[in-house]
């Protein structure tokens, strides 16, 4: 599960702001919110049977990540946009933490699979480490994907010009991406621990395929290409 899985955290995020026509409509929250819970359910669900066998559980795979990244996305949807960049690096942060200071022995490397605090929490959940070395806790640090999927949503309805969005995508997405490879010699770039520079770098990547996405497609009106690889994905 690589940058692919990113884009679709982040692309969904996207899609998540879309329920904010439902509130436009006058849906409540709270009718709002069991929907979502039960599209969360059912992805766990899912995403739970198509990686489980017979003789093991196991939800390392996107749907089941999605059905948190999901869900957290969606509480926080209504909070200040500062609240939201808060929270989404925030999680990253205590990821880091818990990563390095695991106090668990034979689980207190923070880059080495299957002796992390991700595998530590995949035994727990699972009872095996031997699904991989992509573990379940990967949904908490992915979220801020989801998260800034949404704020992306809200900055592509607002009101701005069509040049001041593509800017604004274009550049926090290079900074993104020059960060996190500023912060590789400290935290390494591995996508399967999900570390922080990996998250900050991919959602770097995501913000300036956005941007050039909606030049091309809403301004530019190219649409025909990307139709054809709509319909046929």
């Amino acid at each position: 599960m690589g940058s692919d899985s990113t884009f679709f955290m982040f692309i969904v995020g996207c899609h998540a702001f879309s329920l904010s026509r439902r509130w436009e409509r006058g849906d409540s929250w709270k009718k709002t919110f069991y929907h979502v819970l039960t599209r969360c359910f059912f992805l766990l669900v899912i995403g739970w049977a198509i990686s489980s066998s017979a003789t093991t559980s196991n939800f390392n795979n996107v749907m089941a990540q999605l059905s948190v990244t999901y869900l957290i996305a969606f509480l926080i949807m209504r909070f200040e946009i500062k609240w939201q960049l808060i929270i989404s690096f925030a999680l990253i942060l205590i990821t880091d933490l818990l990563y390095r200071y695991w106090p668990v022995e034979g689980f207190n490397h923070a880059f080495v699979a299957g002796e992390n605090f991700g595998s530590w929490t995949d035994m727990m959940l699972t009872g095996s480490i031997e699904h991989g070395d992509w573990v379940p806790f990967n949904a908490i640090p992915t979220t801020a994907h989801t998260i800034w999927g949404v704020l992306v949503g809200m900055l592509l309805k607002n009101d701005w010009s069509p040049k001041r969005k593509i800017i604004t995508l274009l550049s926090i997405g290079t900074a993104g991406v020059v960060i996190g490879f500023a912060m590789s010699p400290y935290i390494p770039i591995i996508k399967h621990i999900c570390t922080s520079s990996f998250i900050i770098v991919s959602g770097g990547w995501c913000l300036i395929g956005m941007g050039i996405s909606y030049w091309f497609i809403d301004v530019l009106q190219f649409r025909k290409v990307p139709m054809f690889f709509a319909v046929l994905v």
